[in-house]
């Protein structure tokens, strides 16, 4: 069984290598034309983002929609902050060196682009259900936007599958529930069955109630998870500060050189920094992947171009401000060397500067990320099937996806994460390849909604 194992991870990483060749010119290729169609709005609209994230219409919301557009924002944190964050970096640093931060960040910049036009579309294009539930995300604008052709139609049912895919079997759930099993086991000792059971069980108490309840829970466990991290992660760098000027060193020499073996790092070429960086990257703050406008679509907003702001908000929270953290924490602690991977890794530097408390802070962290990931994730794939069978395809789904919450937490952590890679990269082909075709509309209709709402951007 351990051959056939150790031989499924050697494949799964050899095909999601070859695929994500590929897809990373695609992603920052289409990050690049998005953001020149809509005027860089990730950069000069960022003060404005960050205000209307934070608002008291944010907050209440007003109009159309399931949820507050700020409970639609945590749901999708919820889904974007979790182990990626945590463990999906330090696998980054495992693979890719420092340098793979460096390439993070060009992923998070484009991404705050490509998201922005995600979810700026997710709401312009959305329907309701015949329950009177919103339904949003990439396969109604691709089937909308490009007017129900039969390409589209393909496209838009192509990505639902994809999307419903990654939902059971990558990012969303499997990988989630495997680090939050690994933090358990390498702090408390506890096995991942255990874990595993305890995990699920509060999975299922949430997804249940579907996504007003994944809403509410969302709204309150957000801010305060990513708080708590970011506290602790401060105390641990003023600890480490005078590591803080090599580590940017490093990040930005072994973006553009290969980086040498060294302690248990193993070395790393500058295409692996490239390609683990923005798998990572992708993983984590899923700009491009074509989740999130499916949570930003049943919020109560004003208008597309509100919402869009608020979704550059979730890769800048994600990526810029969460991963940035866990990147630097690594590399000044010195632990990326230290031969472990994944969210071991994390909690070695987080407990190098609080040796009684780190540990469990980084355990408490990655199952909260996790949970949210998980409960977040599971509306998307619901909101996928939903799309190509219709609303009778809930209860089972919900079963299935709780079945396999547990079984992620007991498998391999090499076979999830290279799962959720090419579950990723399936995913993001069918929507990079929308929202290309929909630009020149994007552009104009973003036009259009600057003029309508000028005090917005002033």
């Amino acid at each position: 069984m351990e051959l056939f194992l150790n031989n499924l991870a050697s494949w799964l990483d050899k095909t999601a290598t070859n695929i994500w060749t590929i897809m990373v010119p695609i992603l920052f290729g289409v990050g690049l034309i998005l953001s020149i169609r809509v005027g860089f709005i990730q950069f000069t609209k960022l003060g404005t983002a960050f205000k209307v994230m934070f608002s008291r219409r944010s907050r209440k919301g007003g109009g159309e929609g399931d949820v507050s557009p700020f409970a639609a924002v945590s749901t999708a944190l919820a889904a974007t902050v979790g182990n990626g964050n945590i463990a999906g970096v330090a696998t980054a640093l495992y693979w890719g060196g420092p340098g793979a931060i460096f390439w993070m960040w060009i992923c998070g910049f484009l991404g705050m682009g490509t998201k922005f036009c995600e979810a700026f579309l997710g709401v312009l294009y959305r329907e309701k259900h015949p329950d009177g539930t919103i339904a949003g995300g990439p396969m109604y604008y691709i089937k909308n936007g490009l007017n129900k052709t039969k390409f589209a139609i393909f496209l838009a049912g192509f990505f639902a599958v994809c999307g419903a895919f990654a939902a059971l079997f990558g990012t969303g759930n499997m990988m989630q529930s495997n680090q939050m099993s690994l933090a358990f086991k390498t702090q408390f000792g506890i096995s991942p069955i255990i874990s595993g059971a305890f995990i699920t069980f509060f999975v299922g108490l949430v997804i249940i109630g579907g996504i007003k309840r994944i809403g509410a829970v969302a709204e309150r466990l957000v801010p305060a998870m990513i708080v708590l991290y970011l506290a602790a992660g401060i105390i641990v760098l003023i600890d480490n500060a005078g590591a803080l000027p090599e580590t940017f060193k490093l990040i930005f020499q072994l973006a553009f050189t290969p980086a040498a073996a060294t302690g248990g790092f193993v070395g790393a070429t500058i295409k692996q920094a490239i390609q683990f960086g923005a798998r990572r990257g992708i993983l984590s703050n899923e700009a491009g992947l074509g989740s999130a406008p499916i949570a930003h679509a049943a919020a109560q907003t004003p208008s597309p171009l509100h919402q869009g702001l608020i979704g550059v908000m979730e890769v800048f929270i994600d990526t810029i401000v969460v991963c940035t953290f866990t990147g630097i924490i690594n590399i000044s602690s010195g632990v990326w060397t230290s031969g472990v991977s994944g969210s071991a890794m994390t909690v070695s530097a987080f407990s190098k500067t609080l040796p009684h408390i780190g540990g469990i802070i980084v355990a408490v962290c990655s199952f909260l990320f996790g949970y949210t990931t998980i409960v977040g994730w599971c509306y998307y794939g619901e909101q996928c099937l939903k799309y190509l069978f219709g609303l009778k395809v809930t209860m089972p789904y919900r079963i299935v996806f709780i079945v396999l919450t547990f079984i992620g937490a007991v498998v391999s952590i090499e076979i999830v994460f290279f799962m959720g890679d090419i579950a990723n990269a399936f995913m993001a082909l069918p929507n990079l390849i929308g929202l290309l075709l929909l630009s020149g509309v994007l552009a104009r209709k973003v036009k259009e909604m600057k003029k309508r709402y000028p005090n917005l951007l002033e």
